[in-house]
């Protein structure tokens, strides 16, 4: 479905799609070229282009000046950073924002499944690969902790203050606060904040973002196993709040740290195991970018676009 297409979805039919409903799930909107993502992250700078970086390497890059057509270039850091090797040979779950007068790039370096893992930060002047300075280590977690620092998402709030969410599996989603002058963790506050968990059964949730949209925050998060091609059972879903350090409920009521969650998006016909999401604001209206299985071409791992409707106070993909 192009972009303009996208737009053209009647209002009657939006508020007929009802989060959870399997049938109600749309396809991911049309995405041409270089589109084998995981984890993926995408900005439109003030010029129109899209930036996006994903998982792998030294982050790999896309970009598109329409939003349907996608190439490659070379990735954010032409020579990794050497603190890397500690954790890990690659980075993965880029999460790109522009604050602070500059683009800003958290991202976690660690080995598949463990969690002696560290989140870190680079800045750069136009988003572009090669651009990039590495500030080094934000956050860390070891052997040892309850919790996995990677996938990172930057929130600024409108009273000015940055949060970063982060979190895998172990006890789920996390928060601390951020200095805006170092974008590492404020002096004034070096609690961890509890956003969301599966205390019991799987401890499948991951990829924390948040928006704030009409007075509530939002966390969107996925849910059970990625990276398995069409064995996949990934899945996005939310929850809101009254503060952005929750506690955050879905739908029914659910508390986020007990096993709560609205679904967003799920597998359905040939798109298996959506997530590894991130929402931008685009002229048109708020974006899910995320990756999915495509099983029409064996698992291969495909990026996802879809506009959201948030007229019944839930975001609705379409």
């Amino acid at each position: 479905m192009k972009r303009t297409a996208l737009l053209a979805v009647p209002a009657a039919l939006l508020l007929a799609l009802v989060p959870g409903t399997a049938s109600a799930y749309p396809n991911p909107g049309t995405v041409t070229g270089s589109t084998v993502v995981h984890d993926p992250t995408m900005i439109r700078t003030s010029g129109g282009r899209y930036l996006l970086y994903a998982t792998g390497g030294g982050l790999g890059y896309r970009t598109s000046t329409d939003r349907i057509s996608f190439t490659a270039g070379a990735d954010a850091f032409a020579t990794k950073p050497g603190w890397w090797s500690s954790y890990a040979t690659e980075a993965w779950a880029p999460d790109i924002s522009y604050a602070g007068g500059k683009y800003l790039m958290y991202y976690a370096v660690s080995k598949f499944g463990e969690n002696t893992s560290a989140i870190g930060l680079a800045g750069s002047t136009t988003g572009l690969p090669g651009s990039w300075t590495d500030y080094g280590v934000v956050y860390t977690s070891t052997s040892s902790s309850d919790y996995n620092a990677i996938d990172p998402n930057l929130f600024v709030d409108d009273d000015g203050k940055w949060w970063l969410s982060f979190g895998s599996w172990w006890t789920g989603i996390k928060m601390i606060r951020i200095d805006p002058a170092t974008g590492k963790q404020y002096a004034g506050d070096t609690r961890r904040y509890s956003l969301a968990a599966r205390p019991t059964g799987s401890k499948a949730v991951e990829a924390p973002y948040i928006v704030k949209r009409n007075g509530y925050y939002y966390l969107f998060a996925s849910y059970d196993v990625c990276c398995q091609g069409t064995s996949s059972t990934y899945k996005v879903k939310v929850g809101r709040a009254t503060s952005v350090t929750g506690p955050y409920y879905d739908r029914n009521g659910v508390a986020m740290t007990n096993n709560g969650g609205t679904p967003v998006l799920e597998s359905h016909g040939n798109v298996i195991g959506p997530g590894g999401q991130s929402i931008t604001h685009d002229v048109d209206g708020d974006l899910i970018v995320y990756h999915y299985y495509d099983g029409n071409a064996g698992g291969t791992p495909k990026l996802g676009v879809n506009l959201l409707n948030w007229s019944s106070g839930w975001p609705v993909a379409y």
